[in-house]
């Protein structure tokens, strides 16, 4: 039995070897196409064309969700960069490390509609917030949520999700820190261009307050 399993697994794969070396046999013999009978678990059985479209269209169908989707992307990535390129003028125009807080927490509100943004400058004795530098975001990022601790800590209300990153050793321990009500808009899985790119220009322009 052993022995006629394995010639029978032998024959499909020889099978299967022939048709992919020679994708015009089906060409040369038509009737095959219809005569060839597949099950289907919703219409009973079809025919190899039937399913052949169903999987043709199936594909094409994927393919459009899939170019959607990466237009959506590259909208998302046009605003990013032109948000970022009127932002960046305006902060190297700013005079005062006020100022410059005020402008970044108005434009990022008004521009995405987060509800708090903040720099915070994390002191040792502070256990609470350097306990979240060292913990939440030891890799230069954190996207998700908080416990309510660290939520009023950072924020002074407890929040939906965050976006936390550091600045450059150069500006001290300083926290760049941005929430949304949202509990689901910020994901570890998110892409992290914006603020990378807003991080590169804090630590630009804060040294020379």
């Amino acid at each position: 039995m052993l022995a006629h399993l394995s010639h029978q697994v032998l024959d499909e794969s020889l099978v299967r070897d022939y048709l992919l070396d020679n994708p015009e046999f089906f060409n040369r013999h038509p009737e095959l196409l219809v005569a060839m009978r597949m099950s289907h678990h919703e219409r009973g059985t079809v025919s190899l064309v039937e399913r052949r479209q169903e999987i043709l269209r199936q594909r094409v169908s994927q393919l459009e969700e899939e170019i959607t989707a990466l237009m959506n992307v590259a909208k998302q990535n046009e605003r990013i960069f032109l948000f970022n390129n009127e932002l960046s003028f305006k902060l190297l125009a700013c005079q005062e490390l006020g100022e410059a807080r005020q402008l970044l927490s108005e434009g990022l509100k008004s521009e995405f509609g987060f509800t708090h943004v903040r720099l915070i400058t994390v002191h040792d004795i502070d256990n609470e917030l350097a306990n979240i530098w060292r913990n939440r975001i030891h890799s230069g990022y954190y996207f998700g949520r908080l416990t309510q601790s660290e939520s009023k800590r950072l924020f002074g209300s407890e929040v939906g999700s965050v976006a936390l990153t550091r600045l450059s050793d150069d500006n001290g321990q300083v926290i760049f820190a941005i929430a949304s009500a949202d509990p689901a808009h910020f994901h570890p899985g998110m892409d992290s261009l914006l603020f990378s790119q807003l991080q590169r220009l804090l630590d630009h322009i804060l040294p020379k307050f």
